[in-house]
């Protein structure tokens, strides 16, 4: 047992080695690995480096850097539960980039190794080859092109085969407890790829029950601990769950996709080839020429019932037809097609096809078996000939691969008895698994956009940042240089940037409605930049626009604190983003003029909905009149084509609903007050109805004043907690420059905890006749609720592992059922091996009675 336990084992390690030594030479050689690693991956897990370490503002619950102040807990669910994410530690904080490599080697080896474990499970055969079969898996096509920039999506790659071990368990039944704890382990780690893994493991299970004869009865209580286990789970990872749906519950939806148009069935089977990449987005799912040169034969290969051919053959042939209709991939991408790529789940079918191929290869395929595999994947390669996508390495790859492999497979199948020419055989498929696997990654690494980021130019605006630190008597924000998508994680600073699946729309339409920018559908948005808006979020330094040639210098500026008081019976007005922002500030500071036509193409002005500017032409001219010596700013929001006025001229590239521009200045107001800018649209564009709005010279600075006169005296902030110190007797509306999201509760001078009001989407706090002191703490809504399920369903698998426990244990007879032995007379010395001498059972036999 012992021996082949070791064995078991150091298969496994061999698959992983080889998985990890393939990708790790792959970027070796490229010196690049997929693109997309530095705009989320990256951030996020410098932000983990910072909590581990104790060197941020919040904490796991909380995140105030990123946003003006979001929730945390959900995007730590979705995006650092990989547990290999923890290496990130044991690295420097400005080497964000090899830890997240790190991550996707450790969770590759694993995945890998858990795959051919699973292929032993799923039907015994020559380890070495269950080995090169796992490493397909490993590096498919998915990890190399996807999976390997996002360390939370690649925790799928782990669940698919770690569900699969616990089907095959409960097939068995046994390891019930395991088998729970291990979906839980899989849900926990990455919600949204278990959910899809878990559709796949139970297409296996099915697969499995029906493709060998078993009694009803045995199928039924399969299925069942399948269920419960699969049921117990899920309960067990409640928090995760529960928090997760509360959260995308209130995020900023997606911007709406459009159905998946006809790729052809070219495009769709070049994708079954090495090294394709680029053109339209379709699944990846090429596990190598090995994997589908066995895929392809096994409808032919004999030495598998036809029963199991049957079953495996119908079930790939219905999940590739579910990956070419929309409704049936909006089922596999748990009821919605992500922005970001509409094939995240192309790994499923990636190890669905490694699973069919190891059934082909378990058998020992023979020569009728190679031929037609080998005749499908011409026919393959003949449909997608032609395709942009399908580069020259393709044809190179395949050409080698139809040479040596089929060889290599035909000695293993007539010499199997000959372990010179298996192991020699063995060896040479090694090589072309490697090979190709090396070859792919590489090609899909070196496609990727060069990194444009310099590690010196992140570590000098990480410097400036923290000089510029003041928390939490202010914002130290990283401003809008867009190293990434989220700079204040990856700068560790207070800033409004922040792109994330679990965003809350009331973060994104505050932020939107003061004048940031958006992409994505408001699923990132961007920072203020407008002097305004930066004295709301108490942003006392910021970095400048571009980093001067010795660094990064934090520019500053005064800004009220994090908390200030509006006076009684203060007004809202929403007619425009300047009037949004003199509500919350509660001062008077814009003048903003309804601008006029002065030249160009005749805009159509349609209420207070905006202008409609049409395109081409020399442009559109509007005239506003401002207070001499103020600062003109233009808003366009959705508004696509050039702006010029007062000497500064800007691209801006709105595109409702999915891209809004934020607010940008044009310069200083001239003597005689008129302000023009002129507008070229690419096509017909709108523009709001006052896109024009002019600061008049020191209105700001009195506001600031008299709001760091009312407002807070001191403020303390800790990881999900806040409390002021307001001038005694403070009156009106405590106003916390945080957006108001579910999940706050507030108190007054100490009294009962409440959920605080909004204004125009900023946490808001009554403060009655008049307060002194404040104080709010956040706590994720679903967490509690998720607590309490996880909690009550842990008993079931205690209870379940105690009953059987104590079921094994073996019970001793009652003292008076005993009968002793005599014992052997003195010197007896029984004989080892000896045979026992039958009963004479003819003294025994009764009297026959005579006649």
């Amino acid at each position: 047992m012992r021996t082949e336990r070791r064995r078991e084992v150091s298969v496994c390690a061999g698959a992983a080695a080889l998985a990890v030594g393939g990708y790790g030479l792959a970027a070796a050689l490229s010196g690049r690995w997929p693109a997309g690693a530095g705009e989320v991956a990256v951030p996020y897990h410098a932000h983990l480096w910072d909590l581990l370490h104790g060197r941020t503002t919040g904490d796991l619950l909380f995140n105030w850097n990123s946003g003006y102040g979001v929730p945390f807990l959900a995007d730590f669910f979705a995006y650092l539960m990989n547990p290999f994410s923890w290496l990130t530690v044991l690295l420097p904080r400005d080497q964000g980039r090899l830890a997240v490599l790190l991550v996707a080697l450790a969770t590759i080896g694993l995945a890998t190794a858990l795959m051919a474990h699973l292929l032993g499970r799923l039907h015994p055969g020559p380890r070495r080859l269950r080995a090169l079969a796992a490493v397909g898996y490993g590096l498919c096509a998915w990890v190399l092109d996807v999976g390997g920039a996002a360390p939370m999506w690649l925790w799928g790659l782990v669940s698919l085969p770690l569900l699969g071990l616990v089907g095959d368990w409960c097939l068995h039944e046994r390891r019930w407890v395991a088998g729970s704890l291990c979906v839980a382990l899989a849900w926990a780690g990455n919600l949204y790829t278990a959910a899809l893994a878990t559709l796949a493991a139970g297409l296996l299970f099915a697969v499995r029950l029906f493709a060998t004869p078993r009694p009803f009865r045995h199928r039924a209580r399969a299925t069942g601990r399948a269920v419960t286990a699969t049921t117990v789970g899920v309960l067990l990872a409640s928090p995760v769950l529960f928090v997760a749906v509360r959260a995308a519950r209130g995020a900023q939806p997606e911007s709406p996709v459009l159905p998946l148009g006809p790729a052809g069935l070219g495009g769709h089977l070049a994708r079954l080839l090495p090294t394709v990449q680029g053109g339209r987005p379709l699944p990846d799912v090429a596990i190598g020429v090995l994997g589908l040169l066995l895929v392809c034969g096994l409808p032919f290969n004999r030495r598998v019932r036809v029963r199991e051919r049957a079953v495996w053959c119908t079930a790939l042939v219905l999940v590739v037809l579910g990956f070419l209709w929309t409704p049936t991939v909006v089922v596999w991408h748990g009821l919605a097609i992500p922005a970001g790529g509409p094939y995240r789940v192309a790994f499923a079918l990636s190890g669905l096809l490694v699973l069919a191929g190891w059934v082909s290869l378990a058998h020992r395929p023979d020569l009728l078996t190679l031929l037609g595999g080998a005749a499908v994947v011409a026919v393959v390669a003949g449909l997608a000939a032609g395709r942009q996508s399908v580069p020259a390495s393709t044809w190179v790859v395949l050409g080698v691969g139809a040479v040596v492999l089929p060889a290599a497979l035909a000695v293993l199948d007539r010499r199997h008895t000959d372990r010179r020419a298996t192991t020699a055989a063995t060896w040479v498929l090694g090589a072309a698994v490697l090979g190709n696997a090396v070859w792919s990654g590489y090609a899909a690494f070196a496609s990727a956009p060069a990194d444009t980021v310099s590690p010196a130019a992140v570590r000098a605006g990480y410097a400036a940042v923290q000089a510029g630190a003041d928390w939490p008597a202010g914002r130290s924000d990283p401003g809008p240089h867009a190293f990434t998508a989220n700079d204040p994680l990856l700068l560790d600073g207070q800033g409004g940037g922040y792109a994330s699946g679990s965003l809350p729309t009331v973060a994104a339409l505050l932020l939107h409605g003061l004048g940031a920018g958006w992409t994505a559908g408001g699923r990132q948005i961007a920072v203020v930049t407008d002097p305004v808006g930066r004295a709301l979020f108490a942003v006392r330094a910021h970095l400048d626009d571009g980093p001067p040639p010795d660094g990064f210098t934090p520019a500053r500026a005064a800004a009220p604190p994090l908390v200030t008081v509006l006076p009684p019976g203060a007004r809202t007005d929403t007619s425009s983003v300047w009037s949004r922002q003199e509500s919350l500030l509660g001062s008077q500071v814009y003048d903003t003029p309804l601008p006029v036509p002065a030249g160009g193409p005749a805009p159509t002005l349609h209420g207070t909905s905006g202008w409609s500017v049409p395109g081409g032409g020399e442009g559109t001219v509007f005239s506003a009149t401002c207070t001499p010596g103020g600062t003109a700013y233009f808003h366009g929001v959705w508004y696509r084509g050039t702006v010029s006025g007062l000497g500064t001229s800007y691209r801006s590239d709105g595109e409702q609903p999915t891209t809004a521009v934020a607010v940008h200045r044009l310069g200083t107001v001239p003597a005689d007050g008129v302000v023009r800018v002129t507008l070229r649209s690419d096509a017909v564009s709108q523009v709001p109805a006052r896109p024009i709005g002019c600061l008049r010279a020191g209105a700001l600075e009195a506001a600031v004043t008299r709001l760091t006169a009312t407002g807070a005296t001191r403020v303390e902030a800790g990881g999900h907690s806040l409390g002021a110190t307001l001038p005694a007797g403070s009156a009106g509306t405590a106003l916390v420059s945080v957006p108001a999201t579910e999940g706050w509760s507030c108190s007054v001078d100490g009294g009962a905890a409440a959920a605080p009001g909004s204004v125009l989407g900023m946490l808001a706090v009554p403060l009655g006749a008049g307060a002194s002191h404040l104080a709010c703490a956040f706590r994720p809504p679903g967490l509690t609720d998720g607590l309490t399920v996880s909690s009550a369903t842990a008993a079931v698998p205690v209870l379940v592992a105690v009953f059987a426990r104590l079921s094994r244990r073996p019970t001793r007879a009652p003292r008076r059922d005993r009968r002793r032995r005599p014992s052997p007379p003195p010197g007896h010395r029984p004989r080892h091996g000896a045979r026992r001498r039958p009963r004479d059972r003819s003294r025994h036999r009764p009297r026959r009675c005579p006649r």
